[in-house]
């Protein structure tokens, strides 16, 4: 069974969602940003080390906490790691009150019919027990909407729910993430038909299926209060999709009952030259100004 506590915190607590889950593909990038260049590690397990020590940096912050933060969205490779003594997860739990999700998609397939599916998920049952070993509360998986193309969307909506149920049975909580492309000529159409298909899907749920829907911050405020306030729906998270941290948190309080899912947005201005003070100054802002913007 799901926690019923953890559930609670989910559904009603203040808070955001912390998103500490850049890929293996996305993860030269995070450390770029960190001001770590590509030459200074030369293998797969060296990059690895590297981002888990700016992870582990940010939860050890003292500001990052329950106070403000719900749940940290975590990669794979994460969740095997340890922070003082402890796994990821447990250490989260038990030591901060933040409960876990693990990213558990194998990122995107090919463009077709204007989206990007998801690419089958190796392992996918091995990955579900990994995350119940560790206590995980649920699991997230990212598609992307590129353009206003109906079936390509209904597609993508109908793979998620697909994947959920199955997510559903082994007693965790799936974050269904259908990401519409920022720059995309077509997104406010594109919402459009993907809140329609969202609603039909939700519809079909029975009534003990709880789901969170993650969705990237929509161009008319409060698009998606059909969605906040569907008896299915644990919560509405929204994703930063590469707006910097000011204009993300402007959108994001245009969007009542929506909460951040930040990653880029979160670790905006984060450097590993930074002394721990200045680190956490920057860091205790960032999770401050989410945190309004998340409970407007």
């Amino acid at each position: 069974m799901i926690d019923e506590k953890k559930l609670e915190i989910m559904s009603e607590k203040p808070g955001f969602v912390a998103a500490l889950d850049e890929s293996i593909k996305s993860t030269p990038a995070a450390l770029r940003a960190y001001g770590i260049p590509d030459e200074t590690y030369h293998t797969k397990e060296e990059m690895l080390n590297l981002i888990h020590d700016m992870r582990s940096r940010i939860m050890i912050s003292e500001d990052f906490s329950s106070t403000h933060i719900l749940g940290t969205i975590l990669y794979i490779d994460t969740i095997k790691r340890k922070i003082q003594g402890q796994y990821v997860s447990e250490y989260l739990w038990e030591q901060k009150g933040i409960l876990a999700f693990l990213k558990i998609d194998d990122g995107l397939d090919v463009p077709g019919s204007g989206v990007q599916l998801l690419k089958p998920i190796a392992d996918f049952e091995e990955k579900l027990q990994e995350a119940k070993n560790h206590h995980v509360f649920g699991t997230k998986m990212r598609s992307l909407i590129l353009s206003a193309n109906q079936e390509g969307i209904r597609d993508v909506v109908k793979q998620q729910f697909e994947i959920a149920k199955v997510i559903l049975q082994h007693d965790l909580v799936p974050i269904i993430e259908t990401e519409v492309e920022i720059h995309s000529t077509e997104k406010k159409e594109a919402e459009k038909l993907l809140k329609e298909e969202l609603l039909v899907e939700l519809d079909k749920l029975d009534a003990q299926s709880k789901v969170i829907i993650e969705l990237s911050l929509p161009t008319i405020p409060d698009f998606y209060q059909e969605i906040v306030s569907h008896p299915n729906v644990i919560r509405v998270l929204a994703a930063s999709s590469g707006y910097k941290k000011t204009e993300a948190d402007k959108k994001l309080s245009q969007n009542h009952g929506v909460v951040a899912s930040f990653s880029r947005a979160l670790e905006e201005g984060l450097m590993y030259q930074e002394t721990d003070f200045e680190f956490d100054m920057i860091l205790k802002e960032s999770i401050q100004a989410i945190f309004e913007a998340s409970i407007q």
